[in-house]
């Protein structure tokens, strides 16, 4: 680590040295890698930095190395850096505190508290109805706190896959109904009159848990931005259960959201007409995804009977909304 990066971290935690320890992951595309530095002389024992370095030549997993990709890439890392260190929450959707934050020409660096030392030091692959209501917990709080608020200076619309975003992967597609509707399930979503910002990557390897499960605290906000709170609770069911599953489990679940939801409202909120307006959306927003994974990866195990027959569905109420109405009055006979 250049020594321009370690002055930074060493003045912003008050600390007399540190020792850099062991990478925790690579960044998506190799745009960097995220690694803990231990610290001496200061109260924390250690911090995280993710480090990103916009590569020469970017190689993407999936084979989306494009210009639009890269400035995707970049702008979300901005985002990120403006979201830590102007946007706070609570301790019911908890996030690592942002500690330094700059930018040296095509690199960028993030020093966070080490969530690890917080108490949230347990990551999980598969979840339990108890994991999985933790986290859903943390949703519902975290899209209380910014409801009605204006994503300012973050994604106007938040989700990594939200169709402005993703011409490629649209014009990929083979599906020619969802193809031709996916302005129209769009626009519904974008035009909601309850919004909130979303934290847009809310899958379960972005959740850090505490040792008791009833306690999580979410990273990885590349992707926040305004939006329908349904996005960020489809994205994450489906990122930890398989179709069987969500047949069975997610009514449950989706009133255990609305519940939560109805406990972290202001007062002034007209909750009725908030969880009649999401829970019409929840269908649309899993679509929404649904659409962006048959452009991006068409052999992806998200793609299920499950989610097939959700947008079958939304597809259904999108004809019939589009059919003109006739009248069922018969002119009368002279």
């Amino acid at each position: 680590m250049k020594q321009e990066y370690q002055d930074l971290v060493l003045q912003a935690c008050g600390a007399s040295s540190l020792r850099v320890g062991a990478k925790i992951q690579s960044l998506w595309s190799d745009y960097g890698e995220i690694v803990r530095l231990h610290l001496e002389g200061c109260d924390r024992p250690s911090v995280v930095v993710k480090h990103v370095k916009f590569p020469e030549e970017a190689e993407h997993p999936g084979g989306w190395n494009t210009d639009r990709s890269h400035r995707r890439k970049v702008r979300s890392y901005q985002v990120e850096t403006h979201w830590y260190q102007n946007y706070s929450t609570n301790q019911s959707c908890r996030i690592p505190a942002c500690l330094a934050a700059c930018s040296y020409g095509d690199e960028m660096l993030i020093v966070l508290e080490d969530l690890d030392v917080a108490g949230y030091d347990q990551r999980r692959t598969s979840v339990k109805d108890r994991e999985i209501r933790t986290c859903i917990s943390w949703l519902a709080h975290f899209h209380a706190l910014f409801l009605g608020v204006t994503p300012e200076g973050l994604w106007p619309v938040g989700t990594y896959w939200h169709l402005e975003t993703r011409p490629d992967e649209l014009e990929a597609m083979d599906d020619a109904d969802l193809k031709a509707a996916a302005g129209d399930i769009d626009r519904m979503l974008n035009e909601c009159c309850f919004k909130t910002i979303v934290h847009g990557d809310a899958k379960l390897a972005n959740f850090c848990f505490s040792r008791t499960d009833q306690d999580v605290a979410a990273v990885d906000f590349q992707y926040v931005g305004g939006g329908c709170g349904m996005k960020d609770v489809v994205y994450f069911l489906d990122s930890c259960m398989e179709e069987k599953e969500c047949e069975k489990r997610v009514p449950g679940l989706l009133d255990y959201y609305f519940t939560e939801l109805k406990l972290s409202v202001k007062k002034d909120v007209d909750f009725a007409a908030l969880e009649k307006e999401w829970r019409e959306m929840f269908a649309f927003a899993w679509t929404d995804f649904h659409r962006f994974l048959l452009g991006w990866m068409p052999g992806h195990w998200k793609i299920n009977r499950y989610s097939k027959q959700l947008t079958k569905e939304v597809l259904h109420k999108l004809k019939l909304k589009s059919e003109p109405k006739t009248s069922n009055f018969r002119q009368l006979e002279k």
